[in-house]
């Protein structure tokens, strides 16, 4: 009889979170299915630059000029490359073939884990070969790379569906649909600004890393947003004219307490840790419309009342905070912790950068009234 471990293949348990659970793992797989192919739908994006930018170095090469063997010149009204981008499709399209043929019969002893730590190493290294190859084997090299990654994923994730609720396949469907819209235009709007293909194609190099942190950037950054709606959007407004502090005395003391409320939330790591850090999210957009509505029909009767919801709201964002970077630094690996701390600390500054331009005109809406 075969004993748990840590690698050891899931198994199916009832979903006891009802529509919740569904959701997440309907978003869950949406994001699978996005990062699996997106390697494989940038590659046929840069098939023309990738055989465009060697169409001159390669000929210098005896591999290289038997694989361009053919027109390679580029008189042709069609404004040819020496090869097709028919080859890019066929670097991109065969390895698959080869893995879904063959891996059914043996992938099955491979625990997931280890199948999808080889899918971002086959993932990464196709971006770095294609982006530093001076000859065409090279780049078409990456691209089997590419196509080894999204195959094997391919398999690998389908399979995993059947662990779950039979609708996670529309959310893999839609993910791998989302990754040829994603990859496609990430790629063209890029290089359409004026960056070069390999430079374009190293700054997608993050997205294998990068998508892992989308769990904390986004909770991190909707925290920040509201937040930061409420202090410089919100905070102004909620003015009190018969309380004993003037209106300035009021701004501040709000800020003061915020700012407490903050420091004994980002100090309390050592006591309590929060890993459910969706829940800090809407909780302070909950805070953000309760405050919002407040400005708008004044039904809070004094300003006590504020005083006790932001220093609540300074206990919501330094938690989120503390605890985002807590969890990151203990669920990243090695090599990547140190990029994972850094990129992740972009979820913030959006957030706060997002709240200033929703503030401008929600200030111009109540002060018109």
């Amino acid at each position: 009889m075969e004993t748990g471990s840590v690698n050891a293949d899931p198994v199916q348990r009832p979903d006891a979170n009802g529509r919740c659970s569904q959701w997440r793992n309907w978003t869950g797989f949406w994001l699978l299915g996005l990062c699996n192919n997106f390697a494989y739908v940038v590659m046929l994006s840069a098939a023309h630059d990738i055989l465009k930018k060697q169409e001159s170095g390669n000929t210098s090469t005896t591999l290289a000029v038997d694989f361009q063997a053919g027109n390679s010149s580029n008189s042709s009204r069609y404004d040819c490359n020496p090869v097709s981008t028919a080859a890019v499709l066929l670097a991109d399209i065969l390895p698959t073939l080869v893995i879904k043929l063959s891996a059914p019969f043996v992938i099955h002893k491979l625990p997931y884990g280890f199948r999808v730590l080889f899918c971002v190493i086959m993932a990464t290294t196709s971006f770095l070969l294609v982006s530093f190859s001076s000859a065409v084997w090279i780049s078409i090299l990456g691209v089997i790379f590419a196509s080894f990654s999204a195959g094997l994923g391919e398999l690998s994730f389908l399979s995993l569906t059947v662990f779950f609720t039979r609708d996670v396949l529309g959310g893999w469907g839609s993910g791998t649909g989302g990754a040829g819209v994603a990859g496609a235009f990430l790629y063209s709007g890029l290089t359409q600004v004026g960056l070069s293909p390999q430079i374009t194609l190293l700054i997608m190099l993050v997205i294998p890393v990068a998508m892992g942190l989308l769990k904390f950037v986004f909770p991190l950054g909707l925290v920040y947003f509201a937040e930061y709606f409420i202090n410089q959007g919100l905070m102004e407004l909620l003015y009190f004219p018969d309380f004993f502090l003037s209106h300035a005395e009021q701004y501040r003391w709000y800020q003061t307490l915020y700012q407490v409320g903050v420091l004994v939330s980002r100090s309390s790591l050592c006591c309590v840790k929060i890993r459910k850090l969706w829940a800090l999210s809407w909780l302070q957009v909950l805070n953000a419309v309760l405050l919002l509505f407040a400005v708008r029909f004044q039904f809070l009767p004094s300003a006590w009342l504020v005083f006790v919801i932001v220093l609540y709201e300074g206990l919501l964002g330094g938690a989120a905070y503390v605890n985002t970077f807590y969890f990151i630094s203990k669920e990243s690996e090695d090599r990547h912790r140190e990029f994972a701390m850094a990129a992740a600390s972009v979820g913030d500054s959006l957030g706060i950068a997002l709240a200033g331009l929703a503030a401008f005109p929600v200030h111009r809406y109540f002060c018109s009234l």
